[in-house]
């Protein structure tokens, strides 16, 4: 079930209400990554305002999610001794079935939760259609209600939460973003269709035309309603008991498939009779027999293929959202930043703490295209930038909150700020205000010298060609142009010359076009390219007195280093006791010790937040990782390793110095993002335009890991996409009145033909024919008929806009698993990240090479 976002204090509120300090704690499971982070800081400030006991527990994959589910959910259970309770998962778990993988429903028992209410937060798209639409206890069965959305409990209506729901008896509860209500309207109706669906074995009879399923999409069969899909291991083991001699074809994956479980129905229910009046379709009821004649329904034989053909085409609804490709949404800090601001509870912590979750979804190209570069393009066709309109409308709510918040004192403004000079130190030492600042496209600029930022910037990476020799000669003419020498460039930024730092904007705004850096700083007011005073391209700046100044950036940048690459040295806190005693107890819990080591690097970087001096003492980390992509993305490019494949671009990443960085599926999607803009601008420079009608190329980057003899392989889309929230939102408002316009047009159609087939009926009755055979031919020949006289050029355009750009590395790394003996490991939230054994990467590539990567 999910919640609507004008609910979204609802449940929060039913909590304050029940819950007291004996009460057992909300369990947070939180995925490590930046704005998970940042989501989790800004809830466990709302609990503690309210003395609601709170537990935290890192989840660094489906395995720990599996582990999490039989530890610390399980217990919760009223059936196992337990008292029910709240688990929040953030950023965990949208894409599979929560009630199966946290052991919350089992098949076969009607009594389901238990007590356990299931909080999905997560920004992963496509959604789990059971987690949205099903996922709550059921009622007991009557003769009333029967049907599975029938034993909804009160207040439910087909998923959805309404004002009149009683939380505490348990469940899965999805906090919607919008995309929901305005974007799953088909996939909606085609679930609970499902759910309340009889089960009829298909004897393999043909069931007439039907254009619902595409040519292109490979054959994969959906699991009736009510049974469980199989997941990739569970394949394995039925392929293994039929030939014990055959070699496994991949590892045990702790994860489930990223096509989710079809819909469930209660397990009593029975079969419902293929003479039931209830489920005749609406052309028998609009046409009833005539006085004269004796009722006749339709033959048992034609009505079981009417349900086998719509039980068919509801499934292939759902199958082509699951296949449609991953993407992303709005990011969950901004989601728990608005429930603070319904409560109340807005200020200038929790709003930074939102604005580095932001920000962080920027930096790992997590975006309304999936994880892909970011393409910006001159032309008019939309483009993805970073999650499309609705990426803009969010930076713009939280300028307003920063101007709300902090309001501009006009007395106190400064020269260098009405000059666009990026602010590097407080206003005053109790300054912890936060400020929008014209940051330039640079890396760590107040950090590092000028040179060093430019260099290690992904922008001027890309746009300069800094890893050819010309590259760089290209840079230092840049620099020379602006009148600035290398000896000044390398020292440190902040102890620059004041008069470089306040003509530096001027200056690249000057010579900007000359090297394609347009957009490498942001507008200003003066510049009339602002709108309005509308800051856009701003970036958020905020100072803890005269200890230290960063931007939003940079702690995400340091954040993301400290979770991938971890503190180099420790950081002696008050509470390291309790860090310590963490790290033993999830040691005790048993796990893969890669993950144990990625659980305690979370807390350094869960203190580091809050903590400004573990911040800065994280600085050298970030500065560390960010040389080593310099450094690797520079060989690979420059030593022309990346190698053009039939779908997509690969490089692997197998000697050097720096090879151990990135076997962090994080550290290593940063390095492939590096490289992806960098191929983007070299398609452009060569052709003109990008490939793949303008999203630019795909790349899949492969880097060993030594210890465990495994590649990880992560698969970055072109980017380039349309915006899906406003395609699905806003962009579909003005489609659905020509939509409706056209249905109202077929259905007229529909009505003549169904007139006509009525009156030869009654002339083949009149003269004593068997019309079961002219039945089932012309109900195969109406089907056809009305599938011809449907939009299709409109079908294509919908299917192009809700899934152009896409990443579909996830269904494709899945299709050549399940196609090859290649051992992979699926385990990562990232779908586009998988584990393959050191000597099947080549099999894997090469299979995977054939198959659709991007929509």
């Amino acid at each position: 079930m999910y919640l609507p976002r004008e609910l979204i204090s609802k449940l929060y509120t039913h909590l304050q209400d029940t819950r007291h300090p004996l009460s057992p704690p909300v369990l947070i499971l939180v995925a490590l990554e930046p704005d998970a982070l940042c989501a989790c800081r800004i809830l466990t400030r709302l609990l503690k305002h309210d003395y609601i006991p709170h537990k935290i527990h890192p989840v660094a994959g489906y395995g720990d999610l599996e582990r999490a589910g039989q530890e610390l959910v399980s217990p919760m259970m009223e059936t196992r001794g337990g008292s029910g309770g709240v688990v929040v998962c953030l950023g965990v778990g949208g894409m599979v079935d929560m009630g199966t993988i946290l052991g919350l429903e089992v098949e076969g028992e009607d009594s389901s939760f238990n007590g356990v209410e299931v909080w999905v937060i997560d920004s992963h798209r496509p959604w789990n259609l059971g987690n949205v639409f099903g996922g709550y206890p059921l009622e007991p069965a009557s003769d009333e209600a029967a049907s599975y959305q029938a034993r909804a409990p009160e207040g439910i209506t087909s998923g959805r939460i309404g004002r009149s729901y009683k939380p505490g008896k348990g469940g899965i509860v999805v906090f919607d973003d919008g995309d929901v209500v305005e974007g799953l309207t088909m996939e909606r109706d085609a679930y609970l269709a499902l759910v309340d669906m009889p089960d009829i074995e298909d004897d393999g009879e043909p069931l007439g035309h039907s254009d619902s399923e595409s040519e292109d999409e490979p054959e994969e069969e959906l699991p009736r309603p009510g049974q469980k899909r199989k997941s990739w291991s569970d394949r394995d083991d039925e392929s293994s008991e039929e030939d014990d001699d055959r070699p496994r074809q991949r590892r045990r994956s702790n994860s489930s498939s990223s096509i989710p479980d079809s819909p469930r129905r209660p397990p009593q229910r029975g079969l419902v009779s293929l003479r039931d009046p209830e489920i005749i379709t609406s052309d028998d009821a609009e046409n009833p027999p005539s006085a004269a004649q004796p009722p006749r329904g339709p033959s048992a034989r034609r009505l079981r293929r009417r349900l086998l053909r719509m039980r068919s085409e509801n499934e292939a609804v759902l199958r082509k959202y699951y296949r449609m490709g991953t993407s992303y949404s709005e990011p969950i800090s901004s989601m728990i930043y608005s429930l603070a601001s319904e409560l109340g509870r807005e200020d200038n912590d929790l709003l930074w703490l939102t604005i580095v979750g932001v920000t962080s979804m920027e930096l790992y190209g997590r975006s309304s295209a999936g994880l892909a570069v970011t393409v910006r393009s001159s032309d008019t066709r939309p483009t993805n930038g970073w999650m499309g309109v609705p990426g803009a409308r969010i930076r713009q709510l939280l300028r307003d909150e920063v101007r709300r918040l902090n309001p501009p004192d006009i007395s106190s403004r400064t020269a260098a700020e009405g000059a666009g000079i990026i602010p590097t130190t407080a206003r005053s030492p109790e300054d912890t205000s936060i400020r929008l600042s014209p940051e330039p496209k640079f890396l760590l600029i107040r950090h590092w010298s000028l040179y060093d930022s430019m260099l290690h910037s992904p922008y001027l990476f890309s746009r300069l060609h800094i890893w050819s020799d010309s590259g760089l000669k290209r840079l230092h003419k840049l620099l020379a142009k602006m009148g600035v020498s290398l000896v000044q460039c390398k020292q440190s930024y902040t102890h620059m010359d004041m008069m470089v730092k306040k003509d530096l904007r001027t200056k690249l705004l000057k010579y900007a076009t000359l090297y394609n850096l347009d957009g490498m700083v942001p507008a200003l007011e003066t510049d009339g390219r602002d709108r309005a005073g509308a800051k856009d391209g701003w970036g958020f700046v905020r100072s803890w007195g005269w200890r230290a100044t960063l931007s939003a950036q940079d702690v995400g940048v340091v954040i993301g280093a400290l979770l991938e690459v971890g503190r180099q040295s420790t950081v002696t806190s008050e509470d390291g006791r309790m860090r310590a005693s963490h790290a033993q107890d999830l040691e005790d819990d048993g796990g893969a010790a890669e993950a144990q080591e990625w659980v305690s690097r979370f807390w350094d970087a869960y203190d580091a937040l809050e903590n400004i001096d573990a911040l800065k003492a994280g600085l050298p980390t970030a500065q560390y990782l960010h040389r080593a992509i310099f450094r690797t993305g520079t060989s690979l490019i420059g030593k022309r390793q990346i190698k053009h494949l039939h779908a997509f671009r690969m490089c692997v990443i197998k000697d050097g110095p720096d090879v151990p960085l990135f076997t962090h599926p994080a550290a290593l999607t940063k390095l492939s993002l590096w490289i992806g803009e960098a191929l983007a601008e070299q398609e452009k420079d060569a052709t003109g335009k990008l490939a793949h009608g303008g999203r630019g190329t795909p790349l899949v980057v492969a880097s060993l890991n030594e210890k465990r003899g495994v590649y990880v392989v992560v698969g970055t889309g072109g980017g380039g996409g349309p915006d899906l929230a406003f395609l699905n939102g806003e962009g579909a408002k003005k489609k659905q009145a020509a939509k409706a316009a056209k249905a109202s047009e077929r259905e007229l159609k529909r009505k003549n033909k169904e007139k006509i087939r009525e009156e030869k009926r009654a002339a083949r009755e009149a003269a004593g024919e068997d019309d079961d055979d002219y039945e089932e031919d012309e109900d195969s020949e109406s089907d056809g008929s009305d599938a011809s006289d449907s939009d299709s050029e409109d079908e294509v355009d919908e299917s192009k806009e809700r899934g152009y750009g896409l990443n579909k590395f996830g269904s494709a790394f899945q299709d050549v698993v399940a196609e090859t003996n290649a051992r992979v490991r699926i385990d990562s939230f990232e779908h586009c990240v998988v584990e393959v054994r050191k000597e099947d990467l080549s099999g894997f590539l090469e299979s995977l090479s054939m198959k659709a990567v991007v929509g």
